[in-house]
């Protein structure tokens, strides 16, 4: 599906280049964006190996785990059909911690492995659960009280205070995270309703 979807905006760039006469300017933006993308991912990997770092010792140290514990009243609101002692529970806190502390690469392994362990709950099925719509929800959406990477972003680009914006996006990342919660327990209610 990407390589269709990049094929066609790939097209598309060269039908209006075509069209405007502008073909060098996209041979021009083609290489640029190119070296442009490996110099920022090349800045972007120490901040990403610190803060990856930073959650590897967290886990080391149980920090997640406490932090996971803190977080058991919500998790349990949020997926009552899971035991609180299970493993996907576990998962399910560290993924959130992981986002919370804006480190959205970092949560990837404990959402992939939250995601294996609520499927084993399950059992086989085509279909997923409310708690498993839920936690793509709140992954997606994810709260964070600090966004590393956009503050090293805007760092990287000379902004004087990178910070400066957690407060609008402590406001965006909590509206995201209750519409998201609240329309899929929408949905699920209305699923069951049709049943």
């Amino acid at each position: 599906m990407m390589s269709v979807l990049f094929a066609g905006m790939t097209a598309f760039a060269l039908g209006c280049a075509l069209l405007q006469g502008n073909l060098s300017a996209l041979s021009d933006a083609l290489l640029t964006g190119g070296s442009d993308a490996v110099s920022l991912m090349l800045r972007l990997v120490g901040g990403l190996c610190l803060w990856s770092g930073a959650m590897e010792v967290a886990v080391q140290s149980g920090l997640t785990r406490a932090l996971s514990q803190a977080l058991l009243p919500i998790t349990r609101r949020l997926f009552p059909d899971l035991p609180p002692d299970s493993p996907a529970m576990g998962a399910i806190s560290m993924n959130l911690t992981a986002d919370l502390l804006g480190l959205g690469e970092a949560a990837v392994p404990s959402g992939l492995e939250a995601m294996r362990e609520m499927e084993q709950l399950q059992g086989p099925g085509p279909d997923a659960s409310g708690s498993m719509i839920r936690f793509v929800v709140l992954n997606t959406a994810s709260f964070q009280l600090l966004p590393a990477t956009i503050a090293l972003l805007r760092a990287q680009h000379g902004s004087a205070a990178p910070l400066e914006i957690l407060p609008a996006v402590w406001l965006a990342s909590a509206l995201s995270v209750v519409v998201g919660v609240l329309t899929a327990k929408f949905l699920a209610a209305v699923g069951r309703c049709r049943r």
